[in-house]
């Protein structure tokens, strides 16, 4: 490990004397990549300096333990080591935390994709409370929401709402967020006040860019129609609205809320993209399933990963056995408890995976 951190150590200290390069500073493309590249190492170049501060302090009192010193000077000594020894073993576990292989679409933009699945129109209703949980969420890391489709139920929830979340770390966030959630509680179409369970389902997809999955246009297929509102009534009489197939898989992308034909069609192929390299995904992850099975995948749609418990004010995530009784702080946003122990159980993970190799 000591290996690896002083070959990372050289490296961020070569990128500091690239920054400062004229050559380099006159090539925006090499400064913008110097520049991503050194800050992607400075958190671990930070924790393995002081790592080395600390573990010389450590050495140093050390030694002069072994020196002939008078009681006070002894005791002070053996107090500092107890607390540089303290350090130790966190920095430790903070560096190899750093040097775990890291996802490269962590720093990416997200497509999020949510559906009300079982419980009909409280089931499109309890989609819309997820949607406004993750804008509030991500309002609160100062990211960017942006809708990009979105079919209202009657009853005015949503049967599907596609939108993008902008932000560097997005997916890194939000990637456990995949799966079926499950919300327990007293519909409002319910006269006799029983508590009903209806789900909804979300998918969680980095943002693709044009040269990660190329779409051909000899494999697409591009309709267009009237954008229309809830209950099917028309709010433009313009066809703006596109709907976009790829032939080869089947995949389909539609979009009728931004504000022009292109501009609808620009968001359904990013779309289409990302469903596409979302599938992708999933294949490759699917051929090492058996051999190594996480608690927190990142794919599966179908599976339940939390309930949401409106009489208990509970919400339960069903991966890592978590609960926690603050229902309306959670779909108010208030997410960071969940998603660090959801982060922190995938790191575990790696790690003792790690030491396995």
């Amino acid at each position: 490990m000591l290996d690896r951190l002083q070959a990372l150590a050289d490296r961020y200290e070569k990128l500091s004397e690239l920054l400062c390069d004229p050559d380099v500073a006159s090539d925006p493309k090499r400064l913008r990549d110097y520049s991503k590249e050194q800050s992607d190492l400075q958190e671990a170049y930070e924790a393995y300096t002081e790592y080395k501060q600390v573990s010389e302090q450590l050495q140093e009192a050390k030694l002069m333990q072994n020196e002939k010193l008078d009681d006070e000077m002894s005791e002070m000594v053996k107090m500092e080591i107890e607390e540089l020894s303290a350090r130790i073993l966190p920095l430790e576990e903070k560096i190899h935390m750093l040097l775990l292989p890291k996802d490269p679409n962590d720093d990416k933009n997200v497509i999020v994709e949510i559906r009300g699945a079982a419980g009909g129109d409280e089931a499109a209703l309890f989609a819309s409370d997820l949607y406004r949980m993750y804008s509030k969420f991500a309002d609160a890391q100062g990211w960017r929401v942006e809708l990009m489709e979105a079919s209202e139920s009657d009853l005015g929830g949503y049967k599907e709402v596609i939108f993008m979340i902008a932000g560097k770390g997005a997916y890194s966030k939000l990637k456990f967020e995949s799966g079926a959630h499950r919300v327990q509680r007293i519909p409002v179409t319910e006269s006799g006040g029983r508590i009903h369970t209806s789900t909804s389902t979300v998918a969680v997809m980095p943002e693709v860019e044009e040269v990660e999955v190329e779409i051909l246009d000899k494999d697409i297929r591009i309709d267009t129609f009237c954008s229309s509102g809830a209950g099917g009534q028309s709010v433009n009489t313009t066809k703006s609205a596109v709907r976009v197939l790829h032939v080869p898989t089947g995949i389909m992308a539609t979009c009728q809320d931004g504000k022009s034909q292109n501009d609808n069609k620009a968001k359904a192929l990013q779309v289409l993209r990302a469903r596409i390299s979302d599938i992708r995904r999933q294949e490759e992850e699917a051929k090492y399933a058996g051999e190594r099975k996480s608690k927190v995948g990142t794919g599966d749609r179908s599976e339940r990963i939390r309930t949401y418990n409106y009489p208990q004010s509970r919400v339960t995530d069903h991966r890592i056995g978590l609960t926690l009784h603050k229902l309306d702080s959670v779909l108010n946003g208030d997410m960071e408890e969940i998603i660090n122990a959801l982060t922190l159980t995938a790191q575990t993970e790696l790690m003792e995976q790690d030491n396995q190799i």
